[in-house]
């Protein structure tokens, strides 16, 4: 018989060695381990306390009070008495005392019954004829000048009209003011340093120009420098077989060519300028 589709090609697994169990590996049999033993517990050391603390303590403790941050420590119980009444909290004016209410009376205008008048006081001076020596020998009193701009005779001052010259007629009318010359000056001085500034600036980038002395010893001494190099040009040897040799000769040539350059530019310009670096 043969055996269903849905086993065909399946083969029993293969049996592999027993496992061994995980369980804890028992202790070895001894008569030693027959009596039940205490379990021996480690002695816990005592708690570090540190000789500061209480000094600390006693620091932290003087900036702390009870209920701190809920209010005083100490708080009385309101009264029912005490309730809260109408215009209670409105600003009032201190009471007046007798005192201050004796001390600002207010002067009497009528004289009292008690009060009498100084009697038999006699004045020999002549009034009428004071009076007239005032009036003549006093100055008669200006009248304040005035302008009418309508028929109806309206009246205005004329001094704040500005009818008057009044302003064109002051002293320093026309004088120019003390602030302005301080400062008419600062801008003066400014714009002379400025100038200075400017010109020595230019001064010192400006082209310096070479004079005739300076050049005829410029130029001897480039003759001779082309002569030391071309001196030692003519030293070298015939043959060069090696790249030291050869890069030695190179570099003298340079330089000669240099020195051929300038003198040649120095000969042909006879005047030279220089610029500042």
């Amino acid at each position: 018989m043969s055996a269903p589709a849905c086993l065909r090609g399946w083969a029993p697994p293969e049996r592999g060695p027993p496992r061994r169990s995980m369980a804890a590996p028992r202790a070895p049999e001894s008569i030693y381990n027959l009596l039940p033993r205490l379990e021996e517990r480690p002695v816990k050391p005592p708690r570090y306390v540190s000789t500061f603390r209480p000094s600390v303590k006693h620091e932290i403790e003087k900036s702390k009070a009870q209920w701190k941050t809920m209010g005083p420590a100490k708080v009385e119980v309101p009264s029912p008495k005490n309730f809260l009444q109408k215009h209670s909290k409105e600003p009032k004016l201190p009471e007046r005392k007798k005192e201050q209410d004796s001390r600002k009376m207010p002067a009497l205008s009528v004289p009292r019954k008690t009060d009498h008048p100084l009697m038999g006081i006699q004045s020999k001076k002549n009034f009428i004829n004071a009076n007239a020596v005032a009036a003549i020998m006093g100055l008669a009193k200006k009248p304040q000048p005035i302008y009418v701009d309508r028929r109806q005779g309206d009246k205005h001052l004329l001094e704040t009209s500005g009818l008057v010259p009044k302003y064109v007629k002051k002293k320093d009318y026309g004088i120019i003011p003390k602030y302005v010359t301080r400062r008419n000056e600062e801008i003066k001085r400014a714009q002379k340093e400025h100038e200075a500034y400017v010109l020595e600036s230019l001064r010192k980038r400006a082209m310096k120009r070479l004079s005739d002395e300076e050049r005829s010893s410029l130029l001897q001494g480039l003759k001779k420098n082309w002569e030391e190099v071309h001196h030692e040009f003519q030293g070298l040897s015939v043959y060069i077989d090696t790249i030291p040799k050869k890069m030695h000769k190179e570099k003298l040539e340079s330089q000669m060519k240099q020195l051929e350059h300038d003198i040649d530019v120095i000969e042909k310009h006879e005047v030279i300028y220089i610029a500042n670096e």
